[in-house]
């Protein structure tokens, strides 16, 4: 009777693991305060859930306030500086950060889950060539569409130390005149999804949306 449980645990395992599911490439792109952290970890707990493969979750926002609350470098006190006032970090640094994070986590077997980059069309090429190298293609873009006054209240309420007045209108700025014009890149990019999900909806609803749109069953 034991070896037969056994079995039965072992085929039950087999069945909840979907391994015709392809290899997710997805990259959330949207304002701050769109919730894309909050729905990479719902979606990564979905994938885990559901496939043994390996799940990479690169977030260069929370590296760069990691590194910002070391101080131990001069590019960690810069960093401390900068991150407050909202401007955009050098492309070289967050070069720097995902292609460490990628040589050390990823293989072309795992799902990528990437929010923080690109952030401008100039970042777009190294990181192509990187997609290259780990040889991923089928690149999935979520675009929580967010109405700016949606994600200034939310900046607002969520009482974090780098969400001042000046910072949050400075992320906006950014984001209309810098990362904007990368989502209109990658519609334009044959092996690129674009997906525009409505991010005005509750988390839930939101995270219904973005794993009906990778057809993640």
């Amino acid at each position: 009777m034991v070896v037969k449980r056994r079995n039965k645990s072992k085929i039950t395992f087999l069945i909840h693991c979907n391994h015709n599911m392809d290899i997710k490439t997805v990259i959330f792109i949207g304002p701050q305060g769109s919730g894309k952290g909050t729905q990479i970890e719902k979606l990564k707990a979905v994938l885990e859930s559901r496939d043994r493969r390996r799940v990479v979750d690169i977030q260069t926002g929370r590296r760069f306030r990691a590194l910002a609350a070391t101080q131990e470098t001069f590019a960690e006190d810069k960093i401390a500086t900068t991150l407050g006032t909202g401007v955009l970090q050098p492309d070289f640094m967050v070069t720097v950060l995902w292609g460490k994070a990628m040589m050390d986590q990823l293989d072309d077997k795992s799902h990528l889950l990437i929010d923080g980059f690109p952030r401008t069309v100039g970042q777009i090429p190294d990181l192509e060539d990187a997609f290259k190298f780990f040889e991923r293609g089928g690149v999935s873009i979520i675009n929580l569409e967010t109405p700016e006054e949606v994600v200034r209240a939310r900046m607002e309420s969520r009482a974090r130390a780098d969400d001042t007045s000046d910072s949050i209108e400075e992320r906006l700025r950014w984001y209309r005149e810098d990362t904007l014009p990368v989502i209109a890149y990658y519609r334009n990019h044959a092996d690129v999804t674009v997906h525009d999900i409505d991010g005005t909806a509750s988390i839930d609803e939101v995270h219904a949306q973005i794993v009906a749109a990778l057809n993640i069953v």
